[in-house]
This record gives C-alpha cells, sequence and structure tokens, in this order.
C-alpha cells in the first residue's frame, strides 16, 4: 500500500467568467476519459457449450469493470446516436450551431456543463456562405478552431463511415458529429420506408459513435399527422427512435411564435421538457424554464468514505481492497463486495466526485487504483 502523489494530465475547463453548473464536479474536464467510454470491459464474455453464445454470468458482470460513459452536455445528451427532430424551418439549424459552439469551446449550455472537444457539423442542406452569416450573427467574430463544417458528404453505402472514421484519426478529441440531415445520407435503393431499413441506418450510426465513444446527433423531420405522444410525429417508422439511444423533439405552436417546446427522451437521461425561446436579435434559442426537475441520486455513505482517501496532496492511492478498508473502518463490508460495488460506482465516482477508479490483476493480488482528477486553470 502506498501514496503516489502523481496527478493525471489536467485538460482545460470551463472559463470563470460563464455560468457555473449546480451538480458537483461534473464541470470539469475528464483528463484521459474522453474516448472510447463505449468500449467493453477487459473481461471478454466467453462462449458457452456449443451454442456459439458469447455469454458472460452475473459473478463475472460484477467482477467486471465497464469505462463510464461521459456526458457531452451534462442531464442533456450522451454519447451514443440521438435524433433530433423537428417540422422544416422551425430552428433546427440555428440551434445545431449553436450546441456545436458551446461544445467546441467548452461553454455551458444554459445551466448544463459541456464536455469540451471537436464538433464537425455536416450542414448537407446549406452552404458555406450561409453558414457564414449565420454564425456570425449568434457569436460575432468570436472563433473557434476546433468547429469544423462540410456541406457534402457521401452516403452510407458510398463511404460515409470512411470519411467520418477519418476525421475521428484525425481529431483524437472529437466528441460530437451532426448530420444535418438523415435524408442527405440514407442509403440509395431498398426500402425507405420499411422498419429493418430505418433500424438498420440507425443502428451503422449507433455502432460507430459507440466504437469511437463519441456522440452523433442526426437531425431529421417530424410528420403532418398530429399525434398525443411527440415522439409519434417521428418522420417513417419506430425504427429510428426503437435503435437510437434517445431523441429530441422541437415543436412550435406557430412557426412565427418564438417559442418552443423541447422534449427530451433517451436511455442515459431522465425525460425532460424544456421550454425555449428564440432570439431574434442574436439568433440563439434561451432555456426559460426546465418543467421537469432532473432528479439527481442521493449521496451513497460508502462513496462518501473513499473520497477521503485521495487530497489534492497525495492525488493518487493505490492498494488492494483489504488495505483501502483498513483506512476506512466505519465500512462494515468484505473486501470483495467493496471491490464490486466501486466497479459499479465507476460512473459516479468520477463524475460526482472527480476520482477515477481502476482495478487491475498483478502478482500481488487484485489492484485498486484512485486518482483525483485535476481541475485546470484558464
Amino acid at each position: 500500500m502506498g501514496v503516489t502523489k502523481k496527478a493525471t494530465a489536467p485538460e482545460p475547463s470551463i472559463g470563470v467568467d460563464v455560468e457555473q453548473p449546480l451538480t458537483k464536479n461534473t464541470n470539469q474536464i475528464i483528463a484521459n476519459i474522453t474516448k472510447q467510454n463505449n468500449l467493453q470491459a477487459t473481461k471478454s464474455p466467453v462462449n458457452s457449450g456449443q451454442s456459439g453464445l458469447e455469454t458472460i454470468s452475473m459473478d463475472e458482470l460484477y467482477d467486471a469493470v465497464y469505462p463510464p460513459k461521459i456526458p457531452i452536455v451534462d442531464g442533456l445528451i450522451y454519447n451514443g446516436t440521438y435524433l433530433f427532430v423537428g417540422a422544416p424551418k422551425v430552428g433546427k439549424s440555428f440551434f445545431m450551431a449553436q450546441l456545436g459552439y458551446h461544445v467546441s469551446k467548452g461553454l455551458p449550455l444554459w445551466n448544463f456543463p459541456v464536455q469540451k472537444g471537436t464538433v464537425l457539423y455536416l450542414a448537407l442542406e446549406d452552404d458555406y456562405a450561409r453558414l457564414q452569416k449565420r454564425l456570425s450573427r449568434m457569436f460575432g467574430m468570436d472563433s473557434t478552431d476546433n468547429f469544423y463544417f462540410a456541406t457534402k458528404s457521401k452516403n452510407l453505402n458510398e463511404g460515409l463511415e470512411e470519411e467520418l472514421n477519418q476525421f475521428v484519426k484525425e481529431h483524437k478529441d472529437a466528441r460530437l458529429i451532426i448530420i444535418d440531415t438523415l435524408q442527405k445520407v440514407r442509403e440509395i435503393g431498398g426500402d425507405k420506408f420499411s422498419y429493418a431499413n430505418d433500424y438498420d441506418i440507425v443502428t451503422k450510426l449507433k455502432k460507430f459513435s459507440d466504437e469511437h465513444g463519441i456522440c452523433l446527433l442526426v437531425v431529421h423531420h417530424t410528420r403532418k399527422m398530429e399525434s398525443s405522444d411527440s415522439f409519434d410525429m417521428i418522420s417513417g417508422t419506430n425504427g429510428l427512435l426503437g435503435a437510437s439511444d434517445g431523441a429530441f423533439i422541437m415543436q412550435k405552436e406557430k412557426r412565427t411564435e418564438n417559442k418552443a417546446i423541447l422534449e427530451v427522451a433517451g436511455r442515459d437521461q431522465q425525460d425532460q421538457r424544456l421550454e425555449l425561446n428564440f432570439n431574434r436579435e442574436l439568433c440563439v434559442w434561451e432555456l426559460i424554464k426546465a418543467e421537469t426537475e432532473l432528479w439527481k441520486e442521493p449521496a451513497d455513505p460508502m462513496l462518501d468514505s473513499i473520497v477521503k482517501v485521495v487530497t489534492e496532496e497525495q492525488p493518487q492511492w493505490k492498494g488492494t481492497a483489504s488495505e483501502l478498508l483498513l483506512l476506512l473502518p466505519e465500512l462494515d463490508i468484505a473486501p470483495n463486495i467493496l471491490t464490486r460495488k466501486l466497479n459499479i460506482s465507476v460512473e459516479n465516482l468520477l463524475l460526482e466526485y472527480g476520482i477515477r477508479y481502476e482495478s487491475s490483476r498483478e502478482h500481488d493480488g487484485r489492484m485498486i487504483t484512485l486518482t483525483l482528477q485535476q481541475k485546470s486553470e484558464e
């Protein structure tokens, strides 16, 4: 057991002159975690019998450590593939530019903390002159060098994945790719209006986003048919929503008014309903209120105890579960149970407490490493 006074390399954080988030430690940029956070743990499933199925037991599942899923915009959008749906001319492209700008600068979006990273915006229904005018109206001359645009791309069956792979290879800190619109990258040929085709399209995009640990936000249109459930208004079949990680639906009662409702549903975030107002002078969306208050998981006494082990003076601790329990006599649990609880809590430890947890098998047994993530100063 010992302490190593070596902190991980910091990354830029949100500037001090902007509104700070309300959550505990989620506004800091987490060093070395923003890539590959959807990859599987090192313990791979094993084949079961002669079936050929890759399976994993419940014991093995609890003993594995899976990389945490880092939010792009905390409480709003995470890594994965999402649909952003609205009627034509409702203001989707302005919102895409606003979101991309905030992520590329690391600035909070309203009161939501943002993780900074490179952004690619495939504005496939625009040209560069229109983009130039739109962005200058929204942000003035305050530009950024990691917000990229393209007005042309290949289709899904003509090489789009290779184009995106190359971009991510050249920009290791890529966090968000916006495809505006889905129709522009649909595969040529086949049944465009079947559940299977819609599901397959989003599945291919999701496979890419999961492999690279980034967010793919795909702009799409609503259909004209009204429905009591906003998500039933997504144009196409339920296959689009079924294969995606979530969806945003932007709606106005009248196209000419400034107010809109943004409804959010997804696998990794709570359902939300946000009331927005479009500032026509600045051409940006402003948050009026969130009708759904985000539920926050209550504090875990075990994690509250563990955070005492690492401090700014001693930012890293390494040892066995038994050695860790000697430092925390208030925890009356077995070492193997502590390890399993930590395995499951890896995301909470990082996002809520700013501590990276790692578990590795060494010659002395299973070793735990706790590292306090450092905030950078701008």
